[in-house]
């Protein structure tokens, strides 16, 4: 079994535990106490959408020069350099941070300048985090950086919220829980690389200025930088504790993460059509990749679609066994149909942006994230300012501003590489779902919530397979059967 192959297997394991640990914390713990983890939500993601002002796109260059650098002995001098870099960034960041209130005296009443002390040290640490992950990911080694990416962060959640919830800690306590964690992260990051090969700092600078290397290096990296602003989840998580409170951001993580149950369908996805991707462009072959690409897409809208609809009609009961019986969450029932079918939209898309940015033609998309940003930006403060709609203005918000972003990218694809992932059968699979969440709904309910939560989305299972069997859309047999599940727990 070969090194991608194993990694790529463990990272799947990683990813699934990941997710299945955050989600099932978001929906069966965290609401016990919004407000907290609402605290906890806004801090991270506050010092993600600020970390790409510190790195500057400088880890993305790691990956991209760092064959260039390795043939000639310079891995450590770029690697030393980069970390300095960001230490300078940093200490400019700092020093902005702390000026900007003589020049707007109003952010010395926002949430960020009030919870200051754990984000800028975090982002520090995030920021060293990017720069280490993905010049190990040179190495071809993944699992160790996702168990740091994808398990830590929810181990620092979950740990932190049982310490001040169930174990009566103070706030204090609960946050240096949370601070530690990515501490032992990036301490981590640093002993894994060593491991890998042992680190040897090395700050010259002669390397770099020769034949203006570094011209080449920063404009890479400042393109990489552009390229991060596409993160429309932070964005809405740092507005909401902005603008709407604690609590609301708890809520809205907590939706989140039910609502990207929708999403496992994707999990993986470009790991594994970049290849495929990468050798119809390389040969040209347009045909073949829009076979692909439209094949790949409907299953990922069918599978999507299924799930959608099973969550659709259970979720006024799963609600009933949240705690306080998930009232906060059910008056915000809309926010899952609004972002659920924003979601399904772009699973119908397939890897519309994978296509360009394996192409020559990447910076499209990197002005089609910057775009995505601002709308997010531009119509969250809309919402927020002109409405009472709440979290599920922000699910508005990103329900058009999402669309417009996957609309672009088929127009795009379409024009330049006579691709498109839409097809007929796609209209097909929404009138069936639709038509099993309206039987499902109409059939009467039980006084017994957990017999609805089963009985319901079984309905839509029986009507969806049942359309299925008639239209021959998506070949379910295919992976219902011995063989396959036999096939999927196989090593080779």
């Amino acid at each position: 079994m070969s090194v991608v192959a194993r990694q790529g297997f463990k990272y799947s394991i990683i990813g699934y535990i990941g997710f299945l640990l955050g989600t099932i914390s978001a929906i069966f713990i965290f609401p016990y106490d919004f407000e907290f983890y609402g605290k906890l939500r806004y801090i991270l993601p506050a010092a993600e959408m600020l970390v790409p002002f510190v790195v500057l796109g400088i880890s993305y260059s790691n990956v991209k020069f760092f064959h260039t650098v390795e043939k000639d002995g310079k891995k450590q001098n770029m690697l030393s350099l980069s970390l300095l870099t960001v230490l300078i960034n940093f200490v400019v960041f700092s020093v902005i941070f702390f000026v900007l209130p003589y020049f707007y005296p109003k952010f010395r009443l926002s949430e960020a300048w009030k919870n200051k002390e754990m984000i800028l040290p975090l982002i520090l640490i995030l920021s060293f985090c990017a720069i280490f992950n993905k010049y190990t990911s040179n190495y071809k080694r993944i699992v160790v950086s996702n168990i740091f990416d994808n398990l830590f962060p929810k181990i620092a959640n979950l740990g932190a919220f049982c310490l001040f919830f169930y174990f009566a800690f103070s706030q204090k306590v609960a946050f240096a829980f949370f601070f530690g964690i990515f501490t032992l992260m990036l301490f981590g990051y640093i002993y894994y690389t060593n491991k890998l090969e042992k680190i040897q700092l090395d700050f010259n600078t002669d390397y770099f200025k020769k034949n203006n290397f570094w011209k080449e290096f920063f404009n890479y990296s400042f393109f990489g930088f552009l390229g991060t602003f596409g993160n429309y989840l932070a964005i809405n998580s740092f507005m909401i504790g902005e603008y709407l409170g604690m609590e609301e951001v708890g809520i809205y993580s907590v939706l989140y993460a039910l609502i990207s149950l929708i999403s496992i369908p994707q999990l993986g996805l470009f790991n594994i059509s970049a290849p495929i991707i990468n050798k119809t462009l390389a040969d040209g072959d347009m045909e073949e990749l829009d076979r692909f690409h439209k094949k790949t897409s409907l299953s990922l809208y069918f599978l999507g679609a299924v799930l959608f609809s099973c969550i659709m009609v259970g979720f006024p009961f799963l609600t009933q066994f949240m705690p306080k019986n998930g009232t906060m969450l059910r008056e915000y029932e809309p926010v899952v149909w609004i972002w659920g079918s924003a979601v399904l939209v772009d699973l119908a898309t397939g890897f519309n942006g994978n296509i360009i940015s394996l192409s020559k033609y990447y910076r499209f998309n990197i002005l089609v994230m910057l775009l995505l940003a601002g709308l997010t930006i531009g119509l969250n403060l809309y919402f927020i300012k002109n409405t009472d709609l709440k979290l599920i203005g922000i699910a508005l918000s990103t329900a058009i501003s999402l669309t417009t972003y996957n609309v672009i990218k088929i127009i795009f694809n379409y024009v330049v590489f006579k691709v498109s992932p839409l097809t007929i059968e796609m209209i097909f699979v929404s009138i069936i779902c639709t038509l099993a969440i309206t039987v499902a709904i109409v059939l009467p309910t039980f006084d017994n919530n957990f017999i609805n939560l089963i009985y319901k989305p079984t309905v839509v299972l029986v009507l969806i397979y049942i359309g299925n069997y008639f239209t021959k859309i998506f070949p379910i047999e295919d992976y219902l059967n011995i063989r396959f599940i036999k096939s999927v727990f196989k090593i080779k």
